[in-house]
C-alpha cells in the first residue's frame, strides 16, 4: 500500500511539471534572432572591437520582426548584430549592452525581452466591430448618455497576444556561448516620445571588449 502511495504521488508530481513546461514560452520557442545582415556596415552604426564587430541600428519604439512589426510605449528597441573572423564564437549577454538617451550621465540598462510582452501592440490589428444596437433610446437621454460614456476598454484576445510574444522572444537577440555572426532585437524602457530623443548611444562592454556606438534616433 505504501508503494502504490509512492507511486501515486510521483506521477502527480510529474505531470504537474510536464504541465508547467508546456505552460512556458521560454521552453516551447527558442530565441533564435534575426538573421544578421551581409556586414556591419549595412548598419547604421558599427564599430570595431578586437577582432569583433559591432553593427546596430535604433528602431524607437517599434519592434520589428520578421512577421510584422509591433511597438512598445514602454520600451525602446535597438538591433544589434555581432560579427567576427571566421569560425569565432563569442558568449553573448544582453547586460553587456546599455543605452545613453539624450546624454543622460546613467545609461539605461538592457531589459528582458518578456518583460516587454504586457506593453506590446500590433498596428494591423484592429477590434472586431460590434453591432450597434437596435435602439439607442434611453429614458429621459434619447440616446445622450450613452454618447457621453468613455469607449469601452479593447481587450486583445490571448492568441494574438500569444502570437505577439513568440514574435519577439524568436526576434531577440540569442544569449551564450554562440558561433558568429549573430543579431538580434535588445530592449531598454523608455516611456518617453520618440520625438524628444536628440541622441542615442548603445555602449558595449563584454567578452569582446568596450565600444560605443552611435545611432541615429
Amino acid at each position: 500500500m505504501r508503494l502504490f502511495v509512492l507511486l501515486r504521488i510521483g506521477i502527480l508530481i510529474v505531470s504537474v511539471c510536464l504541465c508547467g513546461h508546456g505552460q512556458s514560452p521560454q521552453t516551447q520557442n527558442e530565441t533564435k534572432g534575426l538573421p544578421p545582415r551581409s556586414t556591419a556596415a549595412d548598419y547604421q552604426a558599427q564599430a570595431q572591437t578586437g577582432a569583433f564587430t559591432i553593427g546596430a541600428e535604433f528602431k524607437g519604439h517599434s519592434v520589428p520582426t520578421p512577421e510584422a512589426t509591433l511597438s512598445t510605449e514602454e520600451y525602446v528597441v535597438v538591433e544589434a548584430a555581432l560579427f567576427g573572423p571566421p569560425e569565432a564564437r563569442l558568449r553573448l549577454s544582453i547586460e553587456d549592452f546599455s543605452l545613453r538617451i539624450n546624454g543622460k550621465k546613467t545609461p539605461l540598462l538592457c531589459a528582458p525581452y518578456a518583460v516587454v510582452f504586457s506593453s506590446l501592440k500590433d498596428p494591423e490589428w484592429e477590434p472586431p466591430v460590434k453591432a450597434e444596437s437596435k435602439s439607442k433610446t434611453s429614458i429621459g437621454g434619447g440616446g445622450q448618455n450613452d454618447a457621453n460614456m468613455p469607449p469601452p476598454p479593447v481587450h486583445i484576445p490571448i492568441e494574438v497576444q500569444r502570437a505577439m510574444q513568440q514574435r519577439v522572444q524568436k526576434a531577440a537577440l540569442p544569449e551564450g556561448d554562440r558561433a558568429l555572426p549573430e543579431a538580434g532585437l535588445i530592449f531598454f524602457q523608455y516611456r518617453g516620445k520618440a520625438q524628444g530623443i536628440h541622441s542615442v548611444e548603445l555602449i558595449y562592454k563584454g567578452p569582446a571588449g568596450t565600444a560605443t556606438l552611435a545611432l541615429q534616433p
